[in-house]
């Protein structure tokens, strides 16, 4: 993580819908090369807050200020970022070539560049001998990486990740975890992913946010998540989910190890 001023500050989110409040009074900030983990159960908010940071939603009061700038009600092609979903979102009709340069081509500034651009991005993600290849040919986690280098290649300041490994396998998991990391620190590029396991937040973030029913309980590093829980619900939700899952780890190695 660079030691450098905030990128992104987020004062006073409110966000509801039919009456229902799904955010109430979110405010963060998030640092310039930061990989950033909003961490909780379904249901609760994480994935509006990205909505909203892309533009695809509109709060119902609050601001959204990125560099200094109030992007609240800018379009989402005019705010520097990118997302990654859950689903890929690729264009079942185009190679893996072909999705990730598609962006590229409608953008002036990259348009001349885009085929050395998708070629260096294809090598960065293992994906050069899969290159002519359409979405159903390919493997979930082939898919998510077409769809991460169709992110990368218009260079975004900041981008989102909604549960991107959700519906992948462990293993796939693992690999594309490293990955996610080395391109965090190749390309400089802020990171704010959305995730409600546990183990994946600590894995990958440098600070992690929790929350639960529209409202962050804390916002810190792993360290101090475990050390300095802020209250009942990170204890529970955190310390003591993750040492479960630890347990069991360690019931299994054990068994493994005295065979």
């Amino acid at each position: 993580m660079n030691d450098s001023q905030d990128i992104l500050e987020i004062k006073n989110l409110f966000y509801s819908v039919e009456q229902k409040q799904i955010l109430n009074d979110i405010n963060f900030t998030v640092q310039n090369g930061e990989f950033l983990s909003i961490l909780g159960p379904s249901g609760c908010g994480k994935t509006t807050i990205l909505r909203l940071l892309i533009g695809l939603l509109q709060p119902d009061s609050g601001q959204i200020i990125k560099n200094g700038q109030d992007i609240t009600f800018t379009h989402p092609s005019k705010r520097g970022m990118g997302i990654v979903f859950q689903n890929y979102a690729l264009f079942e009709n185009m190679t893996a070539f072909e999705n990730i340069e598609y962006a590229l081509k409608l953008n002036p500034k990259f348009k001349a560049r885009s085929k050395d651009i998708v070629n260096e991005l294809l090598i960065q993600m293992n994906l050069m001998e899969h290159a002519d290849k359409k979405p159903v040919n390919l493997s979930g986690g082939q898919q998510q990486r077409v769809a991460i280098a169709r992110t990368l290649a218009i260079n975004p300041d900041i981008i989102l990740f909604d549960e991107p490994m959700s519906a992948l396998d462990v293993e796939t998991r693992l690999v594309l975890r490293k990955e996610l990391k080395d391109l965090q620190h190749k390309y400089k590029n802020t990171m704010i992913y959305i995730t409600h396991d546990q183990e994946e937040a600590f894995a990958m973030s440098d600070r992690i946010m929790v929350m639960s029913e529209g409202k962050i309980h804390q916002i810190d590093t792993p360290e101090n998540l475990i050390t300095h829980p802020a209250d009942d619900y990170v204890k529970q939700f955190v310390v003591h989910n993750l040492r479960v899952k630890m347990d069991s780890l360690l019931k299994h190695l054990g068994g493994m190890y005295e065979k």
